[in-house]
């Protein structure tokens, strides 16, 4: 099974792995070195990728960038009040339902509907 459904996504990931051995090595993060690990690494990967990892790079903060994590997703966190809130909705119907079916059921333990039959 492929890891990847495209060269293109398989290019990208070639990149950035890449890129994270470079910055974690120390050595400049360029379009040449970029070139050099991909094909030492065994990997075929398309011209245009390395210059523009490169210069993304050349842009960007990558050690800030790895330990604050990635710019989306922050929103996340206050979705799980609203859930909780909900679950307690859910459990708190599934109750009233159970106290429903038991005041219709009714009946006494020998079928007799008063439930005072004699034993």
């Amino acid at each position: 099974m492929a890891l990847f459904t495209n060269k293109e996504q398989h290019d990208e990931m070639t990149m950035t792995y890449a890129t994270l051995i470079l910055q974690d090595a120390g050595i400049e993060i360029t379009a040449d070195a970029l070139t050099k690990l991909a094909a030492a690494s065994g990997n075929d990967v398309d011209s245009y990728w390395a210059p523009l990892f490169a210069k993304l790079c050349a842009e960007k903060d990558l050690n800030k960038m790895l330990l604050t994590g990635g710019g989306s997703g922050g929103g996340g966190g206050g979705g799980g009040g609203a859930a909780g809130g909900a679950a307690e909705e859910v459990v708190e119907e599934e109750e009233k339902e159970e106290e429903e079916e038991e005041v219709e059921l009714g009946g006494g333990l020998f079928g007799d509907d008063a439930g005072d039959g004699d034993y």
